[in-house]
């Protein structure tokens, strides 16, 4: 009887990136461009490091030295110093590299493997200059194995590793500074964790993670994991901290289960974690407990509005995990659920697998999302302005798969916001996407996929619109660059538009490719009345470009800092506060340099560092909207304030969504108007607008505007209630016992001429 490779692992190779796997004889692997234009350089050797060739002769064509993956070794910066590092870790020598594969985009096929291996896939490709359209992107790697793999790779050289078996629990002991990974082995399983002081136990006192410490420290009803997520004791001081989590879906606090749970289910003698946790205490003289609260790890418990909690199938993945840092020397406790009567494990009780790792080690923070529902997790990144950033403030916020600045340290949100309004300040936006849009049917394809009249534009030209789907909502809004005749930028913020427009594209047989450069063009914007006077002291263009000083609203320039040796730059007349600015573009490698640059020529402009939550104010004086407040894929672009995005009359060639925007009667929108709210008590996004008994409009955004000296808010409100002057209420709590007034005004707040964006 054959044996069949039954169990696949997915793998990640991010472009430019790599990733190094073990097969066995008869298992196979294959290799998939996620956007069709990738190309990939595979490596084979043997445990001794001794270049290895596939016996099946199709693939000799391909074969030869790994130009790709060598200029990258020889190159400089962030990505060519990890991949070195990954090929002295993995021994790769000059003769693997010499005796490579080099697949095409176009090379689907599987590589079946007639002998033990080590393989190494590379994305391999150059770093790509701001105004250039080949980013090197993603591969998905598959290994079709005879066994499980079940584990991830470690993070570092693990200081020791715990298996916990199905239906049981294991005590280990952590120092101070140590890192605890906990990992979900086939998916789909729970893990009760507790710990205790160490050196208190010695004293012969029980200090351990304590549940209502932990809410009330937090401000949480639902500990969540993240840049603030800390698990405190029974006197307020933190034990551990949530460092990296690639679920992003736990409990918080319940017991771990009990025996009297499986009793009042008709289970007696059932296992249950808590005796797995009383058995292997015992040798510590820990008095055993009739429930122990704990971290359920992987536990999907919901809670409904009422406060009910329910639970589901964990969503975690073979492999997902979460990583703790203990603050303090730790004895710890890990279970592998034995939950097999409900949906808690899966229905089906498998093992856990604790690391621990050195205190030296360091790790960044981050947390999953996930672009599309199947997929491999994706991890917080930092941009290329991180470290300046991190240096400057510790109030750190995940948005869009980055971490940014919230506010600064030493600034706040108010003086953030004046020195936008009234000098120049300065943000990292590198969490908007770039998507390079290049071929024959470029232009006819964006004229079809966004809403705007791409016929209109030049090269050099910017033009805003939106984009959406068959029923008229929109899937984002973004700018739209046009590069090159054949060659347009799209810069958004969702990063699953680019799976769209890629599948639309696909599914219309445009000749075009939408390939995302996110990781090669990270960008700050310089916003203020002095922001191009700072910038025209640090973008020097060459003559046939237009210069900083010259350059009009909604239009782009090419250039290079200081002089005709600095490193290139793109800088777009653009921003998202309503005043006159600039954004600055560069490969995250010049991110850092480009920064100091602006920070030290800044100084005599009384520049200053910007967080989201000045941007917020900002946004919204400017009437500008914000996807899922003033926009959904529910919400078409004359319903988010945007209809002039939408020219109906003035084009005439069909786009995605049109047909259901038409069949709209325009009288019966819903319109986006402003609030002025006749109250200094606060009101946010989400609370319903009430014209007597009865809900109008909804609050979309909510702020209060330094400049105007009081609360200003955007409303998504029926059309019978949109004159100016118009007097509702904003209704909390059930919407009947508490109100707010408010007073329906225009759009934006804030210079309704656009006068100082366009000066």
């Amino acid at each position: 009887m054959v044996k069949v490779a039954s169990f696949q692992k997915e793998y990640r190779v991010s472009g430019l990136g790599a990733v190094c796997l073990s097969v066995r004889a008869g298992e196979k692997v294959s290799v998939c461009s996620i956007d069709s234009c990738q190309d990939c350089e595979v490596m084979l050797f043997s445990g001794d490091g001794e270049p290895l060739s596939l016996l099946d002769l199709v693939y000799d064509q391909y074969k030869g030295e790994a130009s790709g993956t060598l200029k990258l070794l020889e190159s400089e910066g962030a990505v060519s110093d990890k991949l070195n590092r990954d090929f002295e870790l993995w021994r790769v020598n000059s003769d693997v590299l010499s005796n490579a594969y080099c697949l095409p985009p176009s090379f689907e096929s599987e590589i079946h493997f007639d002998d033990k291996a080590r393989v190494i896939v590379v994305a391999s490709g150059k770093r790509m200059a701001v105004d250039e359209h080949c980013p090197a992107t993603e591969l998905k790697v598959t290994h079709y194995s005879f066994e499980a793999d079940d584990l991830p790779q470690p993070l570092a050289e693990p200081v020791f590793e715990v298996r916990i078996p199905h239906s049981s629990a294991r005590i280990y002991e952590v120092r101070a500074g140590q890192w605890i990974q906990i990992i979900d082995v086939q998916g789909k399983q729970s893990s009760d964790f507790i710990a205790f002081d160490k050196a208190a136990l010695d004293q012969g006192e029980e200090v351990f993670i304590d549940a209502t410490a932990t809410r009330t420290g937090m401000g949480l009803s639902l500990p969540q994991p993240g840049l603030y997520s800390k698990f405190l004791d029974q006197n307020q001081q933190a034990m551990l901290e949530v460092v990296q989590d690639t679920v992003g879906r736990h409990d918080s606090f319940l017991f771990a289960c009990t025996p009297k749970y499986y009793e009042d289910q008709g289970y007696f003698g059932h296992d249950s974690c808590t005796e797995n946790f009383n058995k292997a205490l015992k040798d510590y003289g820990i008095k055993p407990r009739m429930g122990w609260p704990a971290i359920n790890f992987f536990f999907n418990t919901h809670s409904e509005p009422c406060g009910t909690i329910g639970f589901a199938e964990p969503w975690s993945q073979p492999g997902d995990y979460v990583l703790l840092r203990a603050n303090r020397d730790l004895l710890c406790g890990s279970s592998a659920c034995p939950d097999d009567i409900d949906a808690a494990n899966g229905w089906n009780p498998t093992d856990i697998h604790v690391r621990v790792y050195s205190e030296v080690e360091e790790f960044p923070r981050s947390i999953a999302y996930r672009t599309e529902p199947q997929e491999l997790a994706r991890m917080t990144k930092q941009s290329g302005f991180y470290n300046r950033i991190s240096a400057l403030t510790k109030h750190l916020i995940e948005y869009r798969g980055y971490w940014v600045a919230s506010e600064y340290a030493g600034w706040g949100v108010n003086t953030e916001y004046l020195a936008c309004r009234e000098k120049v300040a300065m943000i990292d936006l590198t969490p908007l996407r770039k998507f390079e849009v290049v071929g024959p049917d470029a232009e006819i394809f964006m004229q079809y996929a966004v809403t705007r009249n791409v016929r209109r534009i030049s090269v050099g030209e910017i033009v805003y619109s939106a984009i959406c789907n068959e029923t008229g909502g929109m899937i984002d809004d973004g700018t739209l660059f046009k590069m090159g005749e054949q060659a347009f930028r799209w810069v958004c913020g969702d990063p699953y538009t680019g799976v769209w427009l890629r599948e639309l594209a696909s599914k219309n047989n445009y000749k075009v490719s939408v390939r995302e450069s996110s990781d090669q063009i990270h960008n700050i914007a310089v916003q203020g009345p002095n922001s191009r006077a700072l910038l025209s002291e640090i973008v020097w263009t060459p003559e046939q470009r237009t210069s900083v000083d010259d350059l009009a609203w909604f239009h782009f320039t090419v250039g290079r800092v200081i002089d005709a040796t600095g490193f290139p730059v793109m800088v777009s007349r653009t921003g998202y506060t309503g005043e006159l600015g600039f954004e600055v573009w560069c490969h995250p490698d010049d991110a850092e340099a480009l920064w100091d640059l602006i920070w030290e020529k800044g100084q005599k402009y009384d520049l200053a560092p910007m967080g989201f939550d000045a941007l917020d104010k900002l946004r919204i004086e400017a009437g500008l909207i914000f996807a899922d407040h003033e926009f959904c894929p529910q919400t078409n672009p004359f319903e988010a304030g945007i209809g002039f995005t939408t020219p109906l009359k003035t084009n005439d060639e069909d786009f995605v969504g049109r047909a259901a925007i038409e069949r709209q009667a325009p009288e019966s929108r819903y319109k986006l108007v402003g609030l002025f709210v006749e109250s200094n008590e606060p009101i946010h996004h989400g609370d319903e607008v009430y014209h007597g008994r009865y809900p109008v409009g909804v609050v979309t955004s909510a702020t209060f505007s330094p400049l105007l000296k009081k609360q200003i808010a955007m409303c998504r409100l029926a059309p019978d209630f949109t004159a100016l002057g118009t007097e509702l209420d904003v209704g909390q709590l059930d919407g009947q016992k508490k109100r707010i007034p408010v007073k329906v005004t225009s759009l934006p707040f804030y210079d309704p001429e656009r006068v100082r964006v366009r000066s």
